[in-house]
């Protein structure tokens, strides 16, 4: 008998790919367009083997309890953070595995194009356009060639993101935990303290994973570390910035772009149509009103290969752990003390 997997907050994107990779597997997947909440747990995990949630699924300790309680024996995300997941109250309890990388490149891509068109102020100049307004006074942008990028985080986004703006000519500046100095001579850029990249950088990219030393790392003191004008890119976590920190440097011009792929409570938003309503964030509305901030929501994996590597990736982790084979993408609570 196939296992059942009760899939959470399933797009149609979502279900298109997995549809066509669990051919390859033959799960029995039930999808539910609701997130996973405390309200629906009860009812919504009976009878299953495993769930399969995404970013915006907060697993609290009352979640996993009441999935204990209901057998369930694996929590697949299929996402690379994993912080949306109480993993103290699931240990020993619920195993649990990732996909740490279904698309550096997608994410890393999706980055570049939020400090080109931020820069070029391409989304400016299309509006402009559409209404046969063809002066580009306002538009102007600098060179990238020459100017100074840091990047928080070399993992594989970070690096396949460093790869790509060595090749607009710009200098890069990376601070790591875990620094891969042989990397960095191969391709040549630089590991600094964070306090030197803030000072040093004309463009900072956030492509760090949010842990507790990660939280709103940029905040007032960071910012007041920066150049005049800097432009600020978040494809990792929204949580990494204290947004009323940067509402307050856009509005000096200490920030002077800022794109964002991600925002602190994003839940409530992100992946909805909520046009018809009236915006009930004070604080997203706020930088919704800057013409030198790009907000996309959290589109940075939003590519066909990304699609299909989260889709194959969280069928086999699933393969595995009921095939009782070793689990290579498992979030271990204890490895993460």
């Amino acid at each position: 008998m196939s296992k059942k997997i009760a899939f959470f907050d399933a797009k149609p994107y979502d279900i298109g790919s997995f549809d066509e990779v669990n051919k390859n597997f033959n799960f029995d997947i039930r999808y539910f367009t609701s997130h996973l909440t405390i309200d629906s747990v009860g009812v919504t995990s009976q009878g299953y083997d495993a769930v399969c949630v995404f970013v915006n699924d907060i697993v609290t300790q009352e979640i996993v309890d009441v999935l204990h309680e209901n057998n369930i024996k694996l929590i697949a995300l299929r996402s690379a953070g994993y912080n949306n997941v109480d993993l103290s109250a699931a240990y020993g309890k619920i195993h649990i595995v990732r996909v740490p990388a279904y698309s550096p490149h997608a994410v890393a891509e999706h980055a570049v194009a939020l400090m080109m068109a931020l820069n070029r102020k391409t989304h400016r100049a299309f509006n402009r356009t559409r209404d046969n307004n063809f002066n580009i006074d306002g538009l102007l942008g600098f060179d990238m060639n020459g100017k100074t990028v840091g990047i928080v985080g070399t993992g594989k986004i970070g690096k396949v993101l460093i790869k790509i703006l060595k090749g607009f000519g710009m200098d890069v500046l990376a601070f790591d935990l875990y620094p891969d100095k042989e990397y960095a001579k191969a391709v040549g850029f630089t590991y600094v303290d964070l306090d030197g990249l803030y000072s040093e950088s004309d463009v900072i990219s956030l492509n760090a994973p949010l842990t507790k030393d990660t939280f709103h790392m940029i905040n007032a003191e960071s910012l007041n570390k920066m150049k005049n004008g800097v432009m600020i890119i978040n494809t990792g976590r929204g949580q990494l910035i204290d947004t009323k920190s940067l509402i307050g440097a856009l509005k000096t011009g200490k920030v002077g772009y800022a794109g964002l792929d991600v925002y602190e409570e994003e839940a409530d938003f992100f992946f909805k149509d909520v046009s018809n309503k009236v915006l009930s964030d004070d604080v997203l509305a706020r930088l919704l009103t800057f013409n030198n901030v790009l907000i996309t929501s959290h589109q940075g994996f939003f590519t066909r290969e990304a699609l299909h590597n989260i889709a194959e990736t969280t069928l086999q982790n699933m393969k595995d752990f009921f095939d009782n084979k070793p689990i290579v993408n498992e979030v271990c609570y204890k490895c993460d003390k």
